[in-house]
């Protein structure tokens, strides 16, 4: 009778647990300052302590037996879920309640933190001048690298690291990266090639961060060209940034900031990525104009990557999509996946006064 009651008490908690999660949300100084900036870097930095040493994933092995588990759970139980339904039903609220606590405490609150556009004085918007003004200054960027790198205009660059080398390398960008913004100061590292990697690129992601665990998963199945900024954007969630363009912003930083030309050029294509993407939606004379400028060579990155994801494309990708796109949302990313793409704003911002 005890154990039911309690398992009652903790499935009725998830509804007061949501509201008062949605009302902490509407004081985004007050998550900075208690949470982000207070609370969070002793949780996070512990969790990577004990975990960072491990050399493979462990949230991603408790990540497969809970699936494991609870799917036998289910198969050999299911006479009696059938009898009781009702009681299946509290458990299942019962574990709802106690993750949800257990994430928001350990890592889901930032998604409630102010914006790191404020944090960082940077504006809000962007012209379009200011766009295409800064694509110029990319594209001469991202060739110039290029060319430095293989000497020839119409070769692709190819990174001649092994994935375990380029997260080494990540490590020293961000090192870098916290002497010009303390704001990015990465301790105690626990940056992991995820075990899922195939099932990663299946499912269209390039890493994840694991909340319960604090540990930073890239997809190591990836292109070498993409994976510098994949592992610096995951340490961006680390640091308890939650908006997707603003760890795209942050891994940008830390890969640019690197003394590698090879990360050098991997953060300039990236950046341009997003910027082209952006350009195209805005005016397609002038991508196509940009775009026309690139070396031959840089342009077989772009088909590297592109090539990749389409090799990996299923009808279940969409689903992945779409279920990650609500997750977001639920989590106050009112643009969800679009979320990405607002990388562009942060950059032109920042170079304002940091020229490139």
């Amino acid at each position: 009778m005890m154990k039911n009651k309690i398992k009652n008490l903790t499935a009725f908690l998830l509804v007061p647990q949501v509201i008062l999660v949605k009302w902490l949300g509407q004081y985004p100084e007050v998550i900075e300052t208690y949470y982000s900036t207070g609370i969070y870097p002793f949780l996070s930095g512990f969790w990577r302590t004990f975990l960072g040493w491990v050399p493979f994933s462990v949230g991603d092995i408790l990540y497969a037996l809970l699936i494991i588990l609870g799917a036998r759970y289910i198969i050999v139980n299911r006479m009696s879920i059938k009898k009781n339904l009702v009681g299946f039903i509290r458990d299942i609220a019962m574990v709802i309640s106690v993750a949800y606590f257990t994430f928001h405490l350990l890592w889901g609150l930032n998604y409630y933190r102010q914006p790191l556009s404020k944090s960082l004085e940077l504006g809000d918007k962007h012209s379009q001048y200011d766009l295409v003004n800064f694509v110029d200054q990319l594209v001469l960027r991202t060739n110039e690298t290029q060319f430095r790198i293989t000497s020839d205009t119409s070769k692709m660059v190819r990174v001649p690291y092994t994935k375990k080398q380029i997260m080494d390398l990540t490590l020293k960008g961000y090192e870098t990266l916290k002497i010009k913004i303390p704001l990015f100061t990465y301790q105690h590292p626990s940056l992991k090639k995820s075990i899922f990697s195939t099932p990663l690129s299946y499912m269209g992601y390039g890493g994840y961060l694991n909340p319960f665990t604090n540990e930073a998963q890239a997809n190591s199945a990836l292109p070498n060209f993409r994976f510098p900024v994949i592992c610096g954007h995951e340490i961006g969630h680390q640091l308890g940034f939650s908006a997707e363009n603003e760890t795209n912003f942050i891994g940008y930083l830390a890969t640019v900031g690197n003394e590698d030309i090879y990360f050098k050029y991997s953060a300039y294509a990236y950046a341009l990525s997003y910027c082209l993407n952006e350009l195209a939606n805005r005016d397609l004379k002038e991508f196509k104009r940009q775009y026309n400028k690139l070396n031959p060579g840089v342009k077989k990155n772009y088909k590297e990557v592109a090539e990749f994801w389409e090799a990996h494309e299923n009808p279940l990708e969409p689903v992945f999509k779409s279920i990650f796109n609500t997750f977001l949302k639920a989590n106050n990313q009112k643009d969800g996946i679009k979320s990405y793409n607002a990388v562009v704003t942060l950059l032109i911002n920042y170079y304002r006064n940091n020229p490139i």
